[in-house]
Parts: C-alpha cells; structure tokens; sequence
C-alpha cells in the first residue's frame, strides 16, 4: 500500500479525512444494507437496527459527499427520497465483505487470543 504525502511528508489529510467518514459503525452498516438495491430513507433506518434518524440523515450526507451514495429527490407528495451505492460504494461493499469473510475465517484464532489475554490481565 502506498501511502500518499504532501510536500513537507505528512500524510494526505483528504484521503485520512474520508477514510474516517467510511470506518465508522454506521457508514458501513449503511453501506452493507444498501447493497444492490434502492432504498428509501425511512426503509433503510429500518434495516440499520439501532441508527437515529439524525444520525442517519448526518452519515447519508457523509457518503453522498464522498460519492459513495447516490441520492435521488421526487417532487412528488409526499415528497420521495431514493439513496444507493454509487460504482465506488458498490467496490467498498466488496471490501467490507471481504473484511466479514476474514473476520468469520479468523473467528476461532481471535477468540483464543482474546482468552488468552485475558487471562493473562487477572
């Protein structure tokens, strides 16, 4: 991996700044349950158990910054508000999922070295 610096060797504060936008808890949950489909705001509070509807509306405003999220206004009453994954929000999808199949491969590996560390604390 190649990290990028500016001129006087500090590390790029744009790439740090969206890469703390995406790896939150509910970035990526929102991500996830985006998927393949279109989803309305009130649909996906409902599939990202445990979002307020606030910080919801702060995270979708994040991604759709960043070009993750697409988000799509209806005139319509009353009024209808689509979001979905954008071609970059699909390819993050795909690294958050290899992210779970690495986390589930490793499960029984974590799972030890936290018992071990623990026992070790006591």
């Amino acid at each position: 991996m190649t990290v990028e610096t500016d001129s006087s060797g500090r590390i790029n504060s744009l790439a740090n700044e969206v890469f703390a936008g995406i790896a939150t808890k509910w970035a990526l949950l929102i991500v996830d349950a985006l998927g393949a489909e279109t989803l309305r705001f009130n649909q996906l509070r409902m599939q990202v158990e445990g979002i307020s509807h606030k910080m919801l509306a702060q995270t979708l405003r994040t991604l759709e910054r960043d070009g993750i999220v697409d988000r799509t206004a209806y005139a319509t009453v009353p009024p209808r508000v689509d979001y979905n994954l954008t071609g970059a929000g699909r390819e993050l999808q795909a690294t958050i999922h290899g992210i779970c199949r690495w986390t589930h491969h490793h499960l029984d590996h974590i799972q030890a070295a936290r018992h071990r560390f623990d026992g070790r604390a006591q």
